[in-house]
């Protein structure tokens, strides 16, 4: 039998295009948005839509449900309501399998293919989470994410990961996939925590610090405002970030991460280890400013940050982050750097940290000075008080 047979290698390109869309009161019957967005895909036929909603979005939006189903009603030859699903939110809802396969069985029990719709509504956590269900299910059904957090609204819903945790490993288990489109209504973020509303600042400093100097001017301008709830301040903020983040994904060129270098993830090595290490009662944001903060301090003890490090800290606490690592020993310590090991498996091949040598630019390293990233992290550990 003759075996030898040339190769067959064959090259295909597949185009994308996702939408990020700003409104405010987005069920409201008079707001034809969320029906639009429907008719771009398939117009003047009913299109199936599954709703799976944030726990802690409808405790405070309580009417959302009734105002959803009266919204479908009032466009039914465009909506077809099948199903509103409450899951748990925050990182409750990525910790294991339970709610991913709540959605699954909405799904499977709503006949929802790859030609309706699931519309994921909550916080960054449940957002990840619904998308990585409606990722596997069928291949892919068609998402529409409708993010209710300032993090969510500016980064963690704007990007084409989805995910929950396993192995005791943040986002251990993902996918990527393109949303049909994110629509961020404002509204939602009235009702936000203090806390919440703070945390997801955080991703846009990340964003301005690596990406856009203007930008970062910007939030150091207003800092004060945004601790304050300025909410015009908080909707360019949020609009800025996105529309950077987006630009990442669309031209660097490598939007599906094959590569090592990941310069959005500037800050979380450390983030993601404090976030399970306190199980997730640090929130995402609050972990990501801590981590920029010990990787600013890093990058001024190896001699590489040319900018003001007390610049960049002095913004970070004056929107209303409190940078104190919520670590008490030195096994702690030890059990942070060893999330070092853990971005470079989560990445694949060699270790590659973004670092900031400028405000407005980064440059990756791939080589860790373990004795200096303790000392920044140290920096950052409160300390014990002196007995009497």
């Amino acid at each position: 039998m003759n075996t030898n047979l040339p190769p067959i290698r064959k090259a295909f390109q597949v185009r994308y295009d996702y939408q990020l869309l700003f409104t405010q009161h987005l069920f409201a019957v008079e707001n034809p948005l969320f029906k639009n967005v429907l008719s771009e895909y398939r117009p003047n036929e009913p299109i199936k839509c599954l709703f799976i909603v944030d726990q802690g979005v409808m405790d405070c939006h309580p009417l959302l449900e009734t105002h959803i189903k009266q919204y479908c009603e009032q466009y039914k030859h465009q909506i077809q309501y099948t199903e509103l699903v409450v899951v748990p939110g925050g990182e409750q809802s990525k910790k294991d399998q339970t709610s991913v396969d709540r959605c699954l069985t909405a799904i499977n029990e709503n006949a929802i293919c790859r030609h309706s719709f699931v519309v994921a509504i909550g916080g960054g956590a449940v957002v990840d989470m619904v998308g990585y269900a409606a990722t596997i299910a069928h291949r892919g059904v068609q998402l529409i994410r409708v993010p209710t957090t300032v993090l969510a609204q500016n980064d963690a819903a704007v990007g084409v990961k989805n995910s929950v945790n396993a192995f005791e490993k943040k986002n251990f288990l993902g996918t990527f996939s393109v949303p049909f489109a994110i629509i961020n209504d404002l509204e939602f973020l009235k009702t936000l925590e203090q806390r919440d509303w703070v945390a997801g600042i955080a991703e846009a400093i990340k964003v301005a610090l690596i990406k856009d100097k203007a930008f970062f001017g910007y939030i150091e301008n207003n800092a004060q405002a945004l601790a304050n709830r300025d909410m015009e301040v908080m909707a360019y903020l949020i609009h800025r970030c996105a529309e950077l983040h987006m630009e990442h994904i669309s031209k660097g060129g490598d939007p599906f991460e094959s590569g090592s270098s990941r310069p959005l993830d500037f800050g979380h090595w450390s983030a993601h280890k404090m976030e399970y290490m306190t199980d997730y009662q640090l929130r995402h944001g609050e972990a990501v400013a801590l981590g920029m903060a010990v990787d600013m301090v890093y990058a001024d003890l190896i001699g590489i940050l040319e900018d003001d490090l007390d610049r960049v800290l002095n913004v970070i606490k004056k929107v209303g982050f409190q940078l104190e690592m919520p670590l008490e020993s030195d096994q702690e310590i030890k059990e942070v750097l060893h999330g070092i090991e853990e971005f470079r498996e989560h990445l694949g091949g060699k270790l590659t940290i973004p670092l900031i040598p400028k405000i407005g630019t980064k440059t990756d390293v791939h080589q860790i000075d373990y004795t200096l990233m303790e000392q920044a992290i140290r920096s950052f550990v409160r300390k014990p008080e002196s007995s009497l």
